[in-house]
C-alpha cells in the first residue's frame, strides 16, 4: 500500500541543556547540532524505516538546508520526487532546546508555507495514487482541509494528527479516518470533554496520545482500549509523537488490527527517545519486533 505525506520539511537547530530555560533565563547550551525534522518528514521517515512504501509532498528553500533535506530522503528511502523547491525563500527551521527528559520547539515556517492548494493541484495525479495521506498541521491549515476533501471524494484514508494544536472545521474532521490528538490538542478541537466520553462518540476512529500513560481509542461496542507507553531510558523526546504516528500508518497500511498497530507504534515511539534527534532514534521494523517478542507482546 502507498502512502503518501504531505507536510512540513524542517532542518532541527537542537541545542541541549541541563533543564528549559525560564522565562527571562540565560542558560549554557551544550552542543549544537543540524538534524533533519518537521514533522511531515519525521513521519516519513519513521515510515520507511518500517518498510512502508512512502512517498513525501512539500517545499523547502533553494538553500542548502534544503539540499541537505532532500538528500535525507534519498538515504531514508522516502520518496521525494514531487518536493518542490522555492526559489528566495527559506527552508523551514526549527529551534529546539533539549534538557531534563523534555524538549521546547519554535518553529520557523518558510517554504512550509508554500504548500498551498495551488502546490496541491500540480501533485494531485501522484498524490490520488496513494491508499492512505497523512497530514499534520505545520503546513497552513486551509491546504490541511483541502487535502482532506480531496481524498474524501476519491475514498482515500486519512490520518491526521493535529499539531501543533490548531481549530478544524467539524465538517472536514468528520472525513478524516483517524485523528491522532493529544490531549491538549483535543480540547482545540472538541472543547473540554471527559477523555472516555470524547472517545466514545468516536469509536475506533479518534485516538489520544497521553504521553507516559500510552494512547487510547473506543471499540465500536463502548469499551476503551489503552494501550500503555514503554518504559525508556529517555535521551529525547523529540520526534516521538511523530515516529508513533508513522508506525501507527505502516502497520494500517499493512492490515494490521488496530490493537495490534497501536502496540506497535507506542513501542517504535518508546524506542525513538533513547537516541537524540527527532529522526535519530526512529527504529526499523526488525527493531520494533524483537523489543515486542522481548516484552512478550
Amino acid at each position: 500500500m502507498k502512502i503518501s505525506v504531505v507536510g512540513s520539511i524542517n532542518m532541527d537547530m537542537t541545542v541541549t541543556a541541563e533543564r528549559i530555560p525560564q522565562k527571562g533565563e540565560t542558560l549554557k547550551g551544550g552542543e549544537l547540532k543540524y538534524i533533519p525534522g518537521g514533522k511531515g518528514a519525521n513521519q516519513a521517515v519513521a515510515m520507511a524505516r518500517l518498510g512502508a512504501d512512502v512517498e513525501m509532498f512539500g517545499c523547502v528553500g533553494e538553500d542548502e538546508n534544503g539540499r541537505m533535506l532532500l538528500e535525507n530522503f534519498k538515504r531514508e528511502g522516502v520518496k521525494a520526487d514531487h518536493i518542490q523547491v522555492i526559489p528566495g525563500v527559506v527552508t523551514g527551521i526549527a529551534l529546539i532546546t533539549v534538557g531534563d527528559q523534555d524538549n521546547t520547539i519554535i518553529v520557523v515556517e518558510g517554504a512550509n508555507g508554500r504548500v498551498d492548494r495551488a502546490y496541491v493541484d500540480s501533485i494531485a495525479q501522484e498524490l490520488l495514487q496513494s491508499e492512505l495521506v497523512v497530514l499534520q498541521h505545520e503546513i497552513p491549515i486551509d491546504t490541511v482541509e483541502y487535502v482532506v476533501e480531496l481524498c474524501s471524494s476519491h475514498g482515500i484514508k486519512v490520518i491526521l494528527n493535529p499539531a501543533p494544536a490548531h481549530p478544524v472545521k467539524a465538517e472536514v474532521l468528520e472525513k478524516v479516518t483517524y485523528l491522532t490528538p493529544n490531549e491538549h490538542e483535543a480540547v482545540i478541537l472538541y472543547g473540554e470533554w471527559e477523555t472516555e466520553e470524547l472517545l466514545r462518540r468516536y469509536p475506533e476512529k479518534l485516538l489520544i496520545t497521553q504521553g507516559s500513560r500510552g494512547v487510547s481509542i473506543a471499540r465500536k461496542d463502548g469499551s476503551i482500549l489503552t494501550v500503555p507507553a514503554r518504559k525508556s531510558t529517555v535521551v529525547d523526546t523529540t520526534g516521538a509523537g511523530d515516529t508513533l504516528n508513522g508506525a501507527f500508518a505502516a502497520r494500517m497500511a499493512e492490515g494490521a488490527e488496530l490493537e495490534e498497530a497501536l502496540r506497535f507504534a507506542n513501542v517504535a515511539a518508546g524506542l525513538s527517545t533513547e537516541k537524540f534527534g527527532a529522526q535519530g532514534g526512529m527504529p526499523t521494523k526488525a527493531q520494533v519486533e524483537q523489543e515486542l517478542e522481548r516484552m512478550g507482546k
